[in-house]
């Protein structure tokens, strides 16, 4: 029997795609490219998942495991001669328990899903993305998705309790810790949470929940100056009390690019100053918490910490000011952008964002460099364009400029979008030559035939088969 045959047999009707149905899928959410696979293998349970692997394990076929394709670094890309394992089918949540306050779900459920499902008992999952209606949790914890609310909840890592992951060879590795302290041993979930599929395949997860806050207040505020910027930052971390959720800041030039004609946002405030932010705090007592907040803001303001202020009043008014903050299509009206996503030192941002801008301006032709982000978690997203929309004709000039000052500043050159193949030359300069070595042993220990998603992250071990 053939490979196709054999996973035909193990999966039942629908369960292996081939031909059309590869071809007539798109490579990711954000792509127009079609995948491109031997064929796309569904199971609906660890156990098929197990069956997959061991016979590709057993052929030395490689194996791409792909979830909701949200990414954005090639993580999830695969050839020809590769098999895709997709766990679309794997959509269940099969409990939430509201006094231990977890849920475990299967590793296909949707961000959104498992958020919706956690409000019904008056909890959160805090995790939150743009793509919450498309990415899913499997996916998030092989990335180790980040989002909006890190400051407050963490990445996904902090919301991770237990793992259940299948090995290259079909070995099922089931670690579905319920409990937040657990100290025995090895904490194994980690070898996979981050992983991007190089390790292992998630299937099933445990997760912790939160009380869900019954107070959001949100606010649009602006800066004078950069020191201001952090400083506004402890200042409300602090007088807040631990209910501070998101510290999103906007440099003028994206603030602009977001809210003027044709981009369909009302600017909240004058669009002179050089930085904006977005912050928002989340807590249980609508009048108490937002007299605080409005308190701490007029105190920034008497004291010169930000210039200017707008506070929601509502939650549609909530919602626009997010829209401001989340509008990122507007950066391709010039054609396609270069997008990145890194991390530093906030006291190192103003001088390096400074300096990445003037190297781009000396070696593109009409270069635009718009900075935002997470800046309350040391992370920026810069997106590169040109008038001439051909930003992405020019991308190792400018990957370098972007990648080559974070070494010396202790920066990364991925936050929250892993690595793929597309920031793998990158690697040694926010890892060392030990780390990335001993990243390779873990490979060639777990996966010593190197077929799971190969490429990515690190290189295959040499026993590789393909």
């Amino acid at each position: 029997m053939t490979l196709i045959s054999e996973l035909t047999t193990l999966l039942g009707a629908g369960g292996v795609l081939t031909g059309t149905d590869v071809t007539s899928r798109a490579a990711g959410v954000w792509r127009a490219d079609p995948l491109d696979a031997l064929a796309i293998a569904r199971p609906r349970s660890t156990s098929e998942v197990a069956g997959v692997l061991k016979l590709c394990h057993a052929e030395g076929v490689s194996v791409v495991t792909q979830g909701g394709l949200t990414g954005l670094v090639h993580g999830a890309d695969a050839t020809p001669e590769q098999l895709i394992l997709s766990l679309e089918r794997m959509r269940s949540i099969e409990s939430i328990d509201p006094i231990q306050r977890t849920a475990t779900v299967e590793a296909g459920v949707t961000l959104q899903a498992l958020q919706e499902a956690a409000e019904e008992h008056q909890l959160a999952f805090p995790l939150d993305l743009g793509a919450r209606g498309t990415a899913t949790v499997g996916g998030n914890a092989a990335t180790n998705a980040g989002g909006n609310r890190v400051i407050r909840y963490g990445m996904m890592r902090d919301m991770v309790l237990g793992v259940e992951a299948v090995l290259a060879d079909g070995t099922v590795v089931s670690s579905m810790n319920h409990l937040i302290k657990n100290n025995a041993g090895y904490d194994l979930k980690q070898l996979f949470l981050g992983s991007e599929g190089t390790l292992g395949v998630i299937t099933r997860l445990v997760l912790r929940l939160r009380e869900a806050p019954s107070s959001q207040n949100v606010a649009f505020v602006a800066f004078a100056d950069f020191p201001s910027v952090p400083r506004m930052l402890k200042r409300v971390d602090r007088e807040l009390g631990g209910a501070l959720s998101a510290y999103e800041v906007l440099w003028k030039n994206f603030y602009r690019l977001v809210t003027e004609a044709p981009a369909s946002n009302q600017p909240p405030l004058a669009a002179d100053y050089p930085y904006y932010a977005l912050i928002e705090a989340q807590g249980n007592n609508d009048k108490i918490d937002k007299q605080r907040f409005e308190e701490v803001l007029e105190g920034a303001l008497e004291d010169g910490d930000i210039v200017d202020a707008v506070i929601a009043q509502s939650s549609t008014e909530r919602q626009k000011l997010w829209s401001i903050r989340d509008d990122v299509e507007q950066t391709f009206r010039y054609g396609p952008p270069v997008v990145f996503d890194v991390s530093l030192p906030i006291a190192a941002m103003e001088t390096y964002v400074a300096k990445i801008s003037a190297a781009l301006d000396e070696q593109l032709d009409k270069a635009i460099c718009w900075v935002f982000g997470h800046l309350g978690d040391g992370n920026l997203h810069i997106i590169v364009q040109t008038e001439a929309g051909d930003a992405p004709q020019s991308r190792e000039t400018i990957e370098r400029t972007i990648y080559g000052p974070l070494e010396k500043i202790g920066g990364s050159v991925s936050a929250e979008h892993g690595i793929g193949f597309e920031k793998k030359p990158y690697l040694h300069l926010s890892r060392s030559a030990t780390e990335i070595g001993l990243m390779q042993n873990l490979k060639a220990a777990l996966d010593p035939q190197g077929i799971l998603n190969p490429g990515k992250i690190i290189d295959a071990p040499q026993s590789a088969l393909r």
